[in-house]
């Protein structure tokens, strides 16, 4: 196997086995050539500085962002590791801690969350158990040249951070903290096997795989020999176990990460320069290790890309150059396949497969648990267990209505069974060669041919625009390539109610007793390949919210693919449906007051795709406001489950139909589609039709129209009823309630209470599933910072209101933590890229840090940044004229 970076027109191919690379700064001496066919020998990329010492100059823009130039590859991600420890090293040292299953070493067994005692002793098994750490070590002798280089840069840049730092000066988070120290290449990457599994086996890692063990197998862990088994420890083993299982059985839905996105791309048909547009508009997690870092890493000649990337990652990721733009939305695709093993009889620990028995192996892990009152750690050991596929899990932890170990099957009635998963992103070694070539592609052709060549996103889309007026949609992320049979398989047992309710919920079981339900392997591994991606190429337009690959453009719907991929001539969701609308119909501004889509030419500008984001248009406003109004026309004063709606009604009578700041009545209609979605799907009278995914579904039902039993008008009475609990008026603005306000400010498992490190800032958008809004904020109700351990003040919410805050522990109104992150409106002009956006939640999560909060009062004020690409305009934004910073190192 080889793993190949673009060059140009040709590919450089980097060998797993059989090149030494040096990671002092030798160039590799391999025999490749272009793809010319000329046989010329491909010209060596400038990966590492010849003496072995890492130099980058670090330039920081309007908003802390870091445009780092280096000589080398090596060396810019060095400036970039740099950059990134000094806004959020914390929140980078802890996500090492986690990826090495330390949480438990540090601090202790875990929180008394609403799981229980012992969460990190949950996950820091499962993440060995998933080999999360030492995969790495394996990965690392795998990776490219160019991927050594940004990974041996990015840990020494931040190594050099950590090491000239007072651990004094640390942010309040990490101070003085013995975990915050230097870190490996191993454990970058170790972090990204973590990424790179967000929407599959991280969502085991939780229970589903800590509790996996043979009949009559007790899943606690045991201390190591020789420690005397007390009522205490045996007390923290039954915590453990109940808050695994507690865990597991929270995750009812493996589709939902809690992650979203709009990207358009639009071609030369349809903007103001003939030339290609995109939009950019991803809704990730305010907190923890998913939040998005802007920057520009420059090699002069090799490599000069802006734009913005999980923390960690030493390339940006939804990201601009000068000739093409790209974003990135989560894909409805399947990253995993759960397997029904066949057990031989009286025998747990053995399979049939095709006839011939197959083993379970066991590998036996370890952990260090911290304990009040122990001078030494804890040591913990478990055994776990694995199929040729992979780790075996508890299926009936998730739904007692799943097999157990030994229980009986769902694929092989009357046959004892027992459940493993294969993970279409166990191997993330690849990861940072796909988005530098991405990043070095300079055409169409040169871009696809990353996808061409194997390239993976992980677990979302790719859409695309360059200079030359294409846009391109591809679903370029990891899936598991069945057999025909196998897919047809798969759509015959959806016909089956229990099955189709489990594949609803994000999985795909499939029969372990037969290869012919195996990945095919081809030259991608068990993934399916270029050809098999469903893709489209316009000159219009291409979009994604979400939905799967089939509306991508209605003009030239996608069908045949692949189950896996996502459902085809099926309803699409809220936001895809108000952006097909709004492409479709640019001139149509859906209110009165809301400005147009595209402007008066309706072609759009940079400015204009960043407008579309903040005109904060909302796709059920647009469906159902009319309707509602003329029922509460109709109702009059008339009580309504013993309530008068009129004032209410009045308010929503004079609303804009927008989610802005000073909009009047956007607060009532969402807590009336808060509690209208739970009958909207038996009370619209207009069934869905493929010919129509943005008019249909449609029309509530006129039964009971403008009554007291009128199906909207109670769901409306409903929601009042809340809002009247918290004292909240019908003529309250948007801004008056719903704010972003960051907390935290403490350790980890030190006791501490979080507090509020800003004032609220009142914060624009909706709710993409209640409220339909394309500009999707949400409010998220973990008393963690997502995928963290740091304490946070977390809203205790009511239900049915789309997180309205009951009150309690401080906290009121919606509280928003999610949505609207890095985003932007691109533009190519004869003078190359023209792009304008923000971080709606600032760069830094240090809270004395002029970047902490910066840009999300900008985001509150409508007040964008133009994100400086060439040298001129890095210059003239630099925060401190001619300001520039060198850094060196080792």
């Amino acid at each position: 196997m080889e793993r190949c970076a673009i060059l140009g027109a040709g590919r450089l191919c980097i060998k797993k086995a059989g090149v030494m690379v040096s990671l002092a700064g030798g160039l590799l001496l391999s025999g490749c050539f272009d793809g010319n066919g000329g046989g010329k020998p491909v010209v060596e990329p400038p990966l590492f500085p010849a003496n072995g010492q890492f130099e980058a100059t670090i330039r920081r823009t309007e908003g802390g962002v870091p445009h780092v130039k280096a000589d080398t590859l090596a060396s810019a991600a060095f400036g970039h590791g740099y950059a990134q420890a000094q806004d959020n090293v914390c929140l980078l040292a802890e996500a090492i801690v986690k990826a090495r299953s330390e949480r438990s070493k540090y601090f202790g067994p875990g929180p008394d969350t609403a799981f229980g005692v012992g969460i990190n002793i949950v996950t820091d098994f499962s993440y060995k158990a998933q080999q999360i750490h030492s995969g790495a070590e394996t990965e690392l002798q795998t990776l490219s040249a160019e991927s050594r280089a940004l990974v041996q840069g990015f840990v020494e840049g931040y190594n050099r951070y950590v090491s000239e730092t007072d651990p004094a000066a640390l942010p309040a988070e990490c101070r003085n903290q013995e975990w915050v120290k230097p870190i490996t290449p191993v454990d970058l990457l170790a972090h990204y096997r973590i990424v790179g599994r967000y929407a599959s086996g991280n969502l085991f890692a939780t229970g589903v795989v800590f509790l996996a063990v043979p009949p009559g197998a007790n899943p606690a862990p045991e201390p190591a020999a020789g420690v005397v088994v007390n009522d205490r420890i045996q007390q923290l083993q039954h915590e453990v176990v109940g808050t695994a299982l507690a865990a597991a059985g929270a995750v009812q839905d493996f589709t939902d990460t809690g992650l979203a996105s709009n990207a358009w791309g639009i071609g030369k048909e349809m903007t103001e320069q003939g030339r290609g547009a995109l939009l950019s508009n991803p809704h990730f997690p305010y907190t923890g290790h998913r939040r998005l870092y802007e920057s520009q890493l420059t090699v002069p000649g090799y490599l000069n890309v802006h734009g913005a990337g999980l923390l960690g990652t030493a390339l940006p990721l939804i990201s601009f150059n000068e000739n093409l733009a790209w974003s990135h939305t989560v894909s409805t695709s399947r990253r995993f396949t759960w397997y029904e093993l066949v057990l031989k009889d009286g025998d747990p620990l053995t399979y049939v497969k095709d006839g011939q028995e197959k083993p379970i192996t066991v590998e036996n892990h370890q952990i260090e648990v911290k304990l009040p009152g122990m001078a030494e750690p804890l040591v913990l050991a478990r055994d776990f267990y694995y199929s040729e596929y992979g780790p075996m899990i508890a299926a009936n932890a998730v739904n007692p209505q799943l097999p157990g170990w030994g229980g009986e099957g769902l694929l092989n009635a009357g046959q004892t069974v027992a459940m493993t998963y294969r993970d279409a992103n166990a191997d993330t070694g690849g990861l940072l060669d796909t988005w530098l070539q991405m990043s070095r592609a300079k055409n169409l052709a040169e871009f696809q041919d990353v996808f061409q060549n194997c390239g993976s996103t992980l677990w979302v889309n790719t859409t695309y625009a360059d200079d030359q007026g294409n846009a391109f949609h591809i679903d370029s992320s990891s899936v598991p390539n069945l057999s025909e049979k196998a897919a047809a398989l798969v759509n015959l047992r959806r016909l089956d109610p229990s099955y189709a309710g489990l594949f609803d919920e994000g999985v795909t079981l499939l029969d372990g007793g037969q290869s012919i339900e195996d990945w095919v392997e081809t030259e991608c591994g068990g993934l399916t390949t270029y050809a098999q991606k469903p893709k489209l190429v316009r000159t219009d337009w291409v979009q994604n919210s979400n939905s799967s690959h089939w509306a991508t453009n209605p003009a030239e719907f996608l069908t045949g693919y692949s189950p896996l991929y996502g459902d085809e001539n099926a309803p699409v969701n809220p936001r895809t449906r108000l952006a097909l609308k709004m492409l479709q119909n640019p001139m149509d501004s859906g209110f009165p007051l809301a400005p147009l889509v595209a402007g008066q030419d309706g072609k759009f500008s940079a400015q204009e795709l960043l407008g579309v984001i903040w005109n904060n248009r909302a796709w059920h406003a647009e469906q159902f406001l009319p309707e509602l109004r003329e029922r509460c026309d109709a109702i009059g004063s008339t009580p309504v489950a013993d309530r008068d709606l009129s004032p209410w009604c009045e308010a929503l009578g004079n609303w804009d139909g927008l989610y802005n700041l000073d909009s009047v009545g956007a607060h009532i209609f969402r807590v009336f589609m808060a509690n209208y979605l739970k009958d909207v799907d038996t009370d619209l009278t207009k069934p869905f039709s493929p010919a129509d995914p943005v008019g249909t579904p449609a029309l509530p039902s006129e039964d009971n129209a403008g009554t007291p039993d009128d199906t909207m008008l109670k769901a409306l009475s409903t929601g009042v009823g809340a809002l009247e609990s918290q004292g909240i008026q019908p003529t309250d603005t948007l801004g008056d309630l719903q704010y972003y306000r960051a907390s935290g400010g403490v350790v980890p498992a030190s006791g501490a209470a979080p507090e509020f490190l800003m004032e609220p800032i009142p914060w624009h958008g909706g709710d993409g599933a209640i409220d339909g809004a394309f500009n999707a904020v949400g409010v998220y109700t973990g008393d963690v910072a997502e995928d963290t351990r740091f304490p946070r003040i977390a809203p205790t919410v009511l239900a049915d209101t789309g997180g309205l805050a009951d009150g309690s522990g401080g906290v009121d109104k919606w509280l928003i933590s999610r949505g609207t992150t890095w985003h932007f409106g691109l533009e190519f002009t004869e003078n190359g890229p023209e792009a304008y956006g923000l971080v709606s939640y600032s760069q830094s999560t240090d809270a004395m840090s002029p970047y902490f909060k910066d840009q999300s009062q900008m985001y509150s004020d409508k007040i964008y940044r133009k994100l400086p690409f060439t040298e001129d305009e890095i210059s003239a934004s630099l925060l401190v004229p001619g300001g520039e910073v060198t850094v060196t190192g080792p």
